[in-house]
């Protein structure tokens, strides 16, 4: 059976890009483990939480088939950072899927991982270009777009989409 890791905020993470893609996934019979940078209930920006199942710096990345990165304004604050990069490394530097949704991608950014890569993201501070063009990645104004074994998305109306993306993949 395929696993899946999906990686959110202990607080203020996007929860229709957590929930739209988790409830594609496992309804294709893929196990979704939730990582977060505290242990116990991870809180949305609408107050919805959901269960923590590992804490961030205790993942293996070789764990996982797949490991994504979800949204809201939480995730910088919460995710980026050394133990979110380490992770991203690992899984970019095997043949396993990987990406975010919204603002995330710009942790993959931070991460020095996106070099030739084509990537989406959330760009309503019109900043995500310049971002990827500092790392030498290219920004592409899609919903969803898939490079090879990256998956990256803009945001919650993507999510949908993302989770079928993924699934596709893992199929």
């Amino acid at each position: 059976m395929k696993k899946v890791l999906l990686v959110v905020a202990s607080k203020d993470y996007q929860p229709i890009e957590y929930a739209i893609p988790k409830a594609i996934l496992e309804a294709g019979g893929v196990t979704v483990i939730t990582a977060s940078n505290s242990l116990g209930k991870a809180v949305a920006i609408d107050n919805s939480e959901t269960e923590v199942d590992i804490l961030l710096d205790k993942v293996v990345a070789g764990d996982y088939d797949g490991i994504f990165f979800i949204g809201g304004p939480g995730a910088l604050e919460y995710l980026d950072n050394e133990k979110s990069y380490k992770i991203i490394r690992e899984v970019a530097a095997s043949e396993k899927f990987w990406g975010a949704i919204c603002i995330s991608p710009r942790i993959l950014a931070n991460a020095q991982v996106l070099k030739g890569r084509k990537i989406t993201g959330w760009d309503g501070d019109n900043k995500l270009e310049e971002i990827l063009s500092a790392v030498n990645a290219g920004y592409v104004h899609k919903p969803v777009v898939v490079d090879n074994n990256l998956i990256t998305a803009s945001g919650p109306a993507a999510a949908k989409e993302f989770g079928e993306e993924i699934l596709k993949k893992l199929s």
